[in-house]
C-alpha cells in the first residue's frame, strides 16, 4: 500500500532568476493589469505554493498511481484524500491566481499562473488534471461565451464547486475531428439535444465537485461535413434549475473509465451523452458552427499547459535523480579504479552519471526558460493590448509561434529525462520504491494529448511558420541575431555563442527549405521532416535562453561570494549553457543537412513489405 510521503523537490532560486533576473518581471508589476503586484507578493506565491504542494497534494501522488480510478452506482471515485486537497486548493485560491478578479481570480501575471501550474503538476499531475480543465473550460466560457454563461457556470466553475471538462474525441475519428458523429437536435427554445459518444476525456466525471460542466463537439442536424460544421455546446451532468441549484440528472453517462499506463489518479472516461434522448446543452455564445474556433482557443491553451506538465515533471525527475546520486555509494572514483582498496564514493562522481545529471539539468532550465519567455509574451501582450499595435502584434506572433515548441519539445524531454533518470538509480529506478518510475509512466501520455507531436510539428511548419506573411518566424530568428550580435565577444561564452550562430543559419535556412517543398509540391516531405525541424527550433531557441542565462550569471559571479549559494547557482547556468551549446547546438548543422536530404522511403515502401503476416 503506498504511503502519503512527498517526494516533490523544486529549485525555486531557478524560478526567481526567471522572474526578477532573465525575464525582468518587475518592471511589468504594480501598474496595469499588474497593479497588485509587487516583487515581494510575487517572491511569497513561490514559498506558497511550494510549502501547500509539499503538505497537501504532493504525499497523494503515489496513492492516486495505485488506486487509481473506480465506478461506482455510474460515477467515478478519485483516490483517497484527492477531494480534501480538492477543497483545500480551491480554498487557498492558488488554481485561480491569474485569472480576472471580477470572476474570484487575482490577476496575476500569467508567468506566476504557469509557476503555480508547474508546481501542481509536478508534484501531482493526475490530481492536478482536475483543476486543469476546469479552469480551462472556465476561461473558454469567459471568452466566447453570453454574459448569461459566463454568470450561470464560471463562478461555480472557479470556485471548485463545479468541475470542467473539454469532449472531442470519438471511437471511430481519433485526431481527425471533422469526422465527429455527435448530433444535436434543435428543441426549439434556444437547447438542443445532444447525442453521441466520446472517448478519452480526462477528468470527464469524479466526486470532487456537485456538477460536471462539458464542453461538446457536435454536428448541428443538417450542418455540413468536416469542422465547419461543428458547434460546441455546454452539457451539465446535472441540469441547472432557474434559480441556479441543482435539478435532475441530463443524460450523461460514464460506462467505463480506461486503465492507462500512468496518470491513474486521473479519470480517463468514456462518456455517452443521450442514450435516453434526454442530454440537453446550449450552444457556447448562442452561435452555431464556431466549435472548432473556439475549442481550439482552449485547445491552445491546453497544448501549453501539457508543455508545462511535461517540464515538471522532467524537473521532478532530476532533481529526484540528482539527490539519489548524492546519497548512493557504488564503486570508487575512477581516478583509483586500480585500488581494490578504495573506499567507495557518491555515484555523483562519476563522470558517466555527472554527465546524464548536467544534461538533464540543461533540458529541464533550457525548457522552462522557454515556457517563462513564452509566458512573459503573454504578461507583455496583457500590458500592451489596446496601446501599441505593432508591440501587441510581436507579443502574439511569438505566442503563437512558441506554443507548439513548448508542448511538443517539453513533452518529448519529460519522457526522454525521466527515463535517463531511471537509469541514474539503476536497477532501483525500476522499483516502485522511487518516484522516477511513475514519472516515466505518467510522461508518456504528454506527447500524445491535445494533439500528437507529430500534430504540433505539422501545426509549426504549415501554418505557424508563415503567419502574418512570416513575420513571426523573423522576428524570433531575429532576436536571436540580436542576442549574438551582443554577446559574441564574451570570451567564455564565444565557443557557445559561435554554436548558437551555426545553428541559427542552419535553422534559418531549413525555413526556406520548408516553404520551397510547399511550392515545389513536394507535400509528402512535409510529414516526413515536420517532427525534425520542429526539434531543431526547439533546440535552437533553448541554447540561445541558456546562453542568455549563462552572460546574466557571467556578470554577477564577479560581485558574488565564493561562499554564498548563488556562486554555485550561477557557475550551474554557465556550466549548463555551455554543455548544451557543446553537445546539442554543436549538431543542429548537421542535423538540419540530413533533414534537406529527407529519407523518402517510408512512403516508397510498399504495405505489403513491412511484414510477411
Amino acid at each position: 500500500m503506498a504511503q502519503a510521503i512527498n517526494r516533490y523537490r523544486a529549485d525555486l532560486r531557478d524560478f526567481r532568476f526567471l522572474f526578477f533576473e532573465q525575464f525582468d518581471l518587475p518592471t511589468l508589476l504594480g501598474k496595469e493589469p499588474f497593479r497588485e503586484w509587487g516583487v515581494d507578493e510575487c517572491s511569497m506565491v513561490l514559498d506558497e505554493v511550494y510549502r501547500f504542494v509539499c503538505d497537501v497534494t504532493g504525499p497523494l501522488n503515489g496513492i492516486g498511481d495505485e488506486q487509481g480510478c473506480r465506478i461506482e452506482n455510474g460515477r467515478v471515485l478519485t483516490p483517497d484524500g484527492f477531494k480534501d486537497a480538492w477543497d483545500k486548493l480551491w480554498e487557498a485560491g492558488w488554481r485561480t491566481i491569474a485569472a480576472p478578479s471580477r470572476w474570484g481570480g487575482q490577476d496575476a501575471p500569467t508567468m506566476i499562473g504557469s509557476f503555480v501550474e508547474e508546481m501542481l503538476c509536478g508534484a501531482n499531475t493526475s490530481f492536478t488534471m482536475y483543476t486543469g480543465l476546469t479552469l480551462s473550460a472556465a476561461e473558454l466560457l469567459l471568452e466566447f461565451g453570453t454574459e448569461e454563461q459566463k454568470k450561470k457556470y464560471v463562478p461555480k466553475m472557479l470556485s471548485g464547486q463545479w468541475t470542467g471538462t473539454m469532449c472531442l474525441t470519438e471511437p471511430h475519428a481519433g485526431s481527425d475531428v471533422g469526422s465527429a458523429t455527435t448530433m444535436a437536435t434543435p428543441n426549439g427554445d434556444g437547447t438542443y439535444n445532444i447525442r453521441g459518444t466520446k472517448i478519452f476525456i480526462s477528468a470527464g466525471d469524479n466526486d470532487l465537485g456537485e456538477n460536471v460542466i462539458h464542453l461538446v463537439l457536435a454536428r448541428i442536424d443538417g450542418a455540413e461535413p468536416g469542422t465547419k460544421g461543428l458547434s460546441l455546446f455546454i452539457v451539465p451532468r446535472v441540469r441547472i434549475q432557474s434559480g441556479g441549484s441543482l435539478g435532475e440528472t441530463n443524460d450523461v453517462t460514464v460506462p467505463s473509465i480506461e486503465h492507462k499506463m500512468g496518470i491513474n489518479g486521473s479519470a480517463t472516461c468514456v462518456m455517452n451523452f443521450g442514450d435516453e434522448d434526454g442530454c440537453i446543452g446550449e450552444v457556447v455564445g448562442g452561435i452555431e458552427h464556431q466549435g472548432i474556433r473556439q475549442m481550439f482557443h482552449m485547445m491552445n491553451a491546453a497544448r501549453i499547459g501539457v508543455g508545462i506538465q511535461g517540464l515538471s515533471v522532467a524537473s521532478a525527475s532530476y532533481l529526484s535523480a540528482l539527490e539519489y546520486a548524492r546519497e548512493r555509494r557504488q564503486g570508487s572514483s575512477i581516478k583509483k579504479f586500480k585500488d581494490a582498496n578504495a573506499p567507495r564514493v557518491p555515484i555523483i562522481e562519476h563522470p558517466n552519471i555527472r554527465r546524464d545529471l548536467l544534461d538533464m539539468k540543461a533540458r529541464v532550465e533550457g525548457i522552462r526558460a522557454l515556457i517563462m519567455k513564452l509566458s512573459n509574451h503573454a504578461d507583455r501582450l496583457r500590458a500592451t493590448q489596446g496601446k501599441d499595435d505593432e508591440s501587441e502584434a510581436y507579443h502574439k506572433g511569438q505566442i503563437d509561434l512558441l506554443t507548439p515548441l513548448v508542448k511538443a519539445y517539453g513533452t518529448d524531454a519529460a519522457f526522454e529525462v525521466s527515463s535517463r533518470a531511471i537509469q541514474v538509480y539503476g536497477g532501483h529506478g525500476y522499483l516502485k520504491d522511487y518516484p522516477v518510475e511513475q514519472y516515466c509512466r505518467d510522461s508518456k501520455i504528454f506527447q500524445i494529448y491535445e494533439g500528437t507531436n507529430f500534430i504540433q510539428s505539422m501545426d509549426l511548419v504549415s501554418r505557424k511558420l508563415g503567419q502574418a506573411g512570416g513575420a513571426n518566424t523573423q522576428a524570433f530568428l531575429m532576436d536571436i541575431q540580436k542576442f549574438i550580435n551582443a554577446n559574441k565577444e564574451t570570451p567564455e561564452l564565444a565557443q557557445g555563442i559561435g554554436h548558437l550562430q551555426a545553428a541559427h543559419e542552419a535553422v534559418a535556412a531549413s525555413v526556406m527549405q520548408l516553404i520551397g517543398w510547399f511550392k515545389g509540391g513536394k507535400i509528402e516531405h512535409i510529414p516526413l521532416g515536420a517532427e525534425d525541424f520542429l526539434r531543431v527550433m526547439s533546440e535552437l531557441a533553448v541554447g540561445w535562453l541558456l546562453l542568455e542565462q549563462a552572460a546574466i550569471a557571467l556578470e554577477k559571479l564577479p560581485e558574488t561570494s565564493e561562499t554564498h549559494p548563488d556562486h554555485a547557482f550561477y557557475a550551474g547556468k554557465k556550466f549548463a549553457a555551455q554543455h548544451f551549446a557543446n553537445s546539442v547546438l554543436s549538431t543542429l548543422p548537421s542535423r538540419v543537412q540530413r533533414l534537406s536530404a529527407i529519407d523518402t522511403l517510408p512512403v516508397e515502401i510498399p504495405d505489403e513489405a513491412f511484414a510477411a503476416i
